[in-house]
């Protein structure tokens, strides 16, 4: 029975391990392929915001997570739930403003960047960007605009990769006159 669970424990840490070096890979073929570090951040960050448009239809069937009620809880689904469920970690939620309409996703261990290092030369490179995209786009597809962006990343020297999330409006849906 243990040898089965160990297994199963292998058989995930080889198949994450196959993503980050797939996505570094990613990441190398858009370096290669634009001229400037900013140009792929947007790329990766237009990549990531398509991903999350799709990734959120599996994230809602899988979880059986409801519809949340306000940002705070916004930030539980996702940091508890959402980077659990897809990535194998739990950030932590940190620095609400006092609004509460913004607040920092903190990874102490970011699977994204195992096995890298950045080149001098891509020093404005932000590497794991695409994962702003995807909740900006899984966000929207659940009538939330957000801005989501790093602010401190390990690969640059800092102790720790900070997303910071900022709540911009709500998405009303545009029904056609006459359909409720």
């Amino acid at each position: 029975m243990s040898r089965q669970a160990n297994r199963g424990t292998e058989s995930k840490k080889m198949s994450s391990e196959l993503f980050t070096l797939t996505y570094g890979a990613l990441v190398t073929q858009l370096c290669k392929d634009y001229e400037n570090d900013e140009d792929v951040n947007k790329q990766l960050d237009k990549m990531g915001y398509n991903i999350g448009v799709r990734l959120i239809e599996d994230f809602l069937a899988r979880s059986n997570v409801g519809r949340c009620h306000d940002f705070r809880e916004t930030a539980d689904v996702i940091a508890k739930v959402a980077f659990k469920m897809y990535l194998g970690i739990t950030p932590s939620i940190t620095s609400w403003s006092p609004a509460g309409d913004e607040f920092s996703l903190i990874l102490e261990n970011n699977p994204l960047v195992d096995f890298v290092e950045l080149p001098d030369n891509h020093s404005s490179l932000i590497y794991s960007n695409l994962l702003c995209g995807v909740l900006r786009g899984a966000l929207e597809m659940v009538q939330m605009a957000v801005e989501a962006k790093f602010v401190q990343d390990t690969l640059k020297g800092d102790g720790v990769t900070e997303i910071r999330m900022r709540f911009i409006r709500r998405i009303e849906d545009n029904l056609p006159a006459g359909e409720e």
